[in-house]
């Protein structure tokens, strides 16, 4: 049985209906993210989808040193409890180091742990004794299984409230590939478990010097994950994908976001 995790209003798990985490890579700046946020907000309760709003404050692992990072944490996490006040729904961020998870607790909901950052001990421990909901990004290179030691180090705390997140393995150079096993391996843990759709079509370090993508694959992808099994879809979006910051290519148009949610919950509620 696939334990719930309450997060505000929102149940993830168990047998509640599956639940849309989505918002922009990295917030661009006040106004765009408030506006983006009270759109997803509006069609959240238009098509009573249980939604929690991700964005992230700084991009510590972009291609490029001339890559756009994001706002900062005390700029961005301003913004965020803005959007978390207004227009009331849960919010979801990311955290770098142990520094930053304090700040982080006082505003988010649920405090994500980076793929690229899933074995570091300390920086789990922390957010996982910050009390906050732990949503553990599956690392590129880990196998499903291997995530027993993540989540072992975060239940070390006493902390139960967890999220476990695939989002594709690599598969050669700049290459992922999303194995629809993974989410059943993940389940086996008793938590709830996130397919990140947008990332899972990324190619890391494709372009150059940024990652590339094939965005219009992730709806596809996510109709398969929820056939497969999964609590909650994680969608990047963004207003215009083709003038995003960050993962660009990778993004859903905010505007596809209704007819995509309207075929997820259909395929969750056929196959239960």
């Amino acid at each position: 049985m696939i334990k719930t995790i309450n997060i505000g209003k929102v149940r993830v798990g168990g047998n509640n209906p599956l639940v849309l985490i989505a918002g922009p890579c990295v917030i661009e700046g006040r106004q765009s993210c408030l506006s983006l946020a009270g759109r997803l907000a509006r069609l959240s309760r238009k098509e009573e989808i249980p939604f929690i709003f991700k964005a992230s404050y700084d991009k510590a692992n972009r291609s490029s040193i001339k890559s756009y990072r994001g706002p900062g944490m005390a700029k961005g996490l301003e913004i965020l409890a803005e959007v978390k006040d207004k227009y009331g729904v849960p919010i979801l961020t990311d955290v770098h180091s142990v520094a930053e998870v304090g700040p982080v607790a006082a505003v988010a909901d649920v405090i994500q742990i980076p793929a690229f950052l899933c074995r570091q001990t300390d920086l789990v421990v922390a957010v996982a004794e910050s009390g906050r909901i732990v949503n553990v990004k599956k690392g590129q290179f880990l196998a499903p299984w291997d995530v027993s030691n993540v989540v072992e180090k975060i239940e070390s705390s006493g902390n139960r409230k967890i999220l476990l997140t695939e989002r594709g393995v690599s598969f050669g150079y700049n290459n992922l590939v999303a194995d629809m096993r993974s989410l059943l391996v993940l389940r086996e843990f008793g938590y709830p478990v996130v397919f990140d759709a947008t990332h899972s079509v990324q190619k890391p370090g494709g372009e150059g010097n940024r990652s590339g993508g094939d965005g219009k694959w992730a709806p596809a992808l996510a109709r398969a994950a929820v056939a497969t099994g999964c609590d909650a879809v994680f969608m990047e979006t963004h207003q215009d994908p083709r003038k995003a910051m960050s993962d660009a290519d990778n993004a859903v148009p905010v505007s596809d976001l209704a007819d995509i949610w309207r075929v997820l919950r259909r395929i969750d509620e056929i196959t239960g």
